[in-house]
């Protein structure tokens, strides 16, 4: 006796019939998560959350990139952001808005990864799509049924008999550049396909990897740029990295102009600027606003100047505490103001330059010591009695045991040193995404399928997508078929319907 087992229907609906699993967790996890990945609600949350950050960017006040270089200069930086929102929002919020990361937002964690999320959003719409637009262009049907030459739809043309042969068909389409596919059916119909700019929807894959470069270079940007305020008093060096990066990079201020500044207002200015790495000259060049130096994977562009008076500190035992230009980059009550930590002591001098009612240059020194730090978290900074100089003349710091010396004037030059890893990415980008639309806008497919019936009568279908005025090149088309098409005796020349018509000739 044979005996025979058969599963249930509900079983074999549900796949589980004997001997035969179902999808893995891990392929219908797999499956949704594409399937997440390719919906359009989905990337519509990604541009929103990327815009609502890219927002947040742009209207809080961001750290320098160079807060980041110590926790010294962090807190310093943070306490200037802290000065201005805490008094509007408080302090619980400014501490919310510091752990979320608002105040660095474009080298924060959750951008480059909203970042990155998006791009490979974007990736899998392409490869999702990928196989449909090969399939749309690489399969080409050349018989087509009888039902889709019917001249009741739109973009339907069918010419009386006359004489016309394949080959005059296939002539008048490859003249405007159609590339001609022919077979020959069972009932005898010759099928003449015409096909122009086959390829174009593949050039959307392009158009996407543009979009992907861009995402990929902010990214790279965010994550790997670097950009430095560097304030350098002329014949001053200063380091662009950290001290102990390899391949130490530092610019030097050989020299700064500044025509007309003498008179009040500078026609324009100018820094002989060196960049050295590992102690070897790397480049130079004279540097303006619009005209950068770019050496050492930065570029270095000319952003402002300020003045910088040159000093001297002495010990009253005749040792140099300081020399050299003091660079004032803020202002008080609309004079140049800068400050000076004294090496080896445990204060420092506020500088203030202002001019006597005779316009002599004077430099006002203000002694300042930090105590600790207030109740409200400033600092606790206690002033002495302030001096003033003129330029040659040695005064005594009171009781702090040192002398000061005002030796000249001089400038500073405000350089933007700026690494970019992600610009060649953008260029890449930029021209994969003018060379998608392109293609896409300038060069749309165009096809057109004839149908030579044995009794000589010839079926046209046109399409084109819709970018194309299709619609006057068709009916050129037909007005060439119909003008070399014979005519039987008696019978009058025919007429092309006018251009987007339909019916019969």
């Amino acid at each position: 006796m044979t005996s025979v087992s058969v599963g249930r229907p509900a079983d074999r609906a549900a796949g589980r019939d004997e001997g035969r699993a179902g999808p893995s967790f891990a392929a219908r996890a797999g499956m949704r998560l594409w399937r997440l990945f390719t919906s359009v609600n989905f990337a519509v949350v990604q541009i929103v959350a990327v815009a609502i950050l890219a927002t947040f960017g742009m209207t809080i006040r961001q750290l320098p990139g160079f807060a980041f270089r110590s926790a010294g200069d962090y807190a310093t930086e943070m306490g200037k952001l802290r000065s201005i929102y805490e008094p509007a929002l408080g302090v619980p919020a400014v501490d919310l808005m510091e752990r979320l990361q608002l105040f660095h937002v474009f080298t924060s964690v959750p951008f480059s990864l909203g970042l990155f999320v998006l791009a490979v959003s974007i990736l899998i719409c392409t490869l999702d799509r990928t196989p449909r637009l090969w399939q749309q262009s690489a399969f080409i049907r050349v018989i087509q049924p009888d039902s889709y030459f019917d001249p009741r739809l739109p973009d339907r043309v069918s010419i009386a008999p006359g004489g016309l042969a394949p080959a005059t068909v296939a002539d008048a389409l490859r003249r405007r550049r159609f590339t001609v596919r022919q077979e020959v059916s069972a009932d005898g119909a010759t099928y003449i396909y015409g096909d122009r700019n086959r390829w174009t929807k593949m050039a959307t894959l392009i158009s996407h990897l543009g979009l992907i470069l861009f995402l990929l270079a902010g990214l790279v940007t965010a994550r790997f740029g670097d950009e430095q305020g560097l304030v350098v008093a002329e014949g001053d060096t200063l380091t662009v990295q950290p001290i102990g990066t390899p391949g130490l990079l530092l610019v030097q201020n050989l020299d700064f102009e500044a025509p007309g500044l003498e008179t009040g207002q500078a026609s324009d200015f100018t820094t002989d600027l060196a960049v050295y790495q590992d102690g070897k000259l790397l480049a130079r060049k004279v540097i303006r606003v619009n005209d950068p130096l770019t050496a050492g994977g930065y570029t270095f562009h000319q952003n402002g100047f300020g003045p910088a008076p040159d000093i001297e500190l002495r010990a009253k035992d005749g040792s140099i505490l300081w020399t050299g230009p003091v660079p004032m980059t803020d202002t008080a009550g609309g004079l140049p103001l800068g400050a000076l930590p004294v090496p080896g002591r445990e204060f420092g001098l506020q500088l203030l330059l202002d001019r006597t009612p005779d316009g002599v240059g004077t430099l006002i020194a203000l002694p300042y010591v930090i105590h600790g730090t207030n109740a409200d978290g400033t600092a606790d900074v206690r002033y002495g009695t302030p001096v003033a100089t003129i330029k040659g003349e040695q005064v005594d710091m009171g009781g702090l045991d040192m002398t000061l010396t005002l030796k000249g004037f001089s400038d500073y030059t405000l350089l933007i040193a700026k690494r970019d890893p992600g610009a060649p990415i953008v260029w890449l980008a930029f021209a994969a995404l003018l060379l998608g639309l392109a293609i896409t806008f300038y060069l749309p497919r165009r096809r057109v399928w004839a149908r030579l019936r044995p009794d000589g009568r010839l079926d046209l279908v046109g399409r084109a997508d819709r970018q194309v005025d299709f619609d006057r090149e068709f009916g050129g088309l037909v007005d060439v078929l119909v003008a070399a098409r014979s005519t039987g005796p008696g019978e009058p020349r025919g007429t092309a319907p006018p251009a987007g018509a339909t019916g019969t000739a």
